[in-house]
């Protein structure tokens, strides 16, 4: 099966479709994302130009059964396609973050969040199946003081 992004207005994703593969191929007998797009038209009465195909196994640039990724991530229903970088983008998690269209992921502005020390982990893990963990440390992005927090959620 492929899949489909229907893209509206300013690019958003609408609606993703999945398309059988024999309703992709162009006379060679290759599967052809045009020949797709010309199919969805007819069938679906949206213009060719506005089907973008889209990887269900492409997720931060990377394709999870080891394939070639697709367009950055599998595209979602409130997505944006970004032509110029052939990426799929969900909403930023924050208004501060920037695109890295390395790994088709948001970063924040100063990087990734700090690492848990090894007394912290041994902390979020329980003693056994009967004890729950101590404490649950996370570090948790502060969008106002543009910082990752530390937190302790069992706390």
């Amino acid at each position: 099966m492929a899949h489909f992004a229907k893209l509206g207005s300013n690019g958003k994703v609408i609606q993703v479709l999945t398309l059988n593969n024999s309703d992709m191929l162009n006379a060679d007998g290759v599967e052809d994302e045009t020949v797709g797009q010309q199919y969805l038209e007819q069938h679906n009465n949206w213009p060719a130009q506005m089907w973008i195909q889209t990887s269900y196994n492409t997720s931060a640039g990377t394709h999870k059964l080891g394939g070639t990724p697709l367009r950055g991530n599998y595209a979602g229903i409130g997505y944006t396609w970004d032509e110029d970088n052939n990426i799929f983008w969900p909403k930023s998690p924050y208004a501060s973050w920037v695109k890295n269209t390395t790994t088709a992921s948001w970063d924040s502005p100063i990087g990734d969040a700090p690492a848990l020390t090894a007394e912290q982990e041994a902390q979020n893990t329980p003693a056994d199946d009967n004890t729950p963990a101590t404490h649950h440390w996370q570090y948790v992005w502060n969008e106002a003081g543009q910082s990752w927090d530390l937190t302790d959620h069992n706390a």
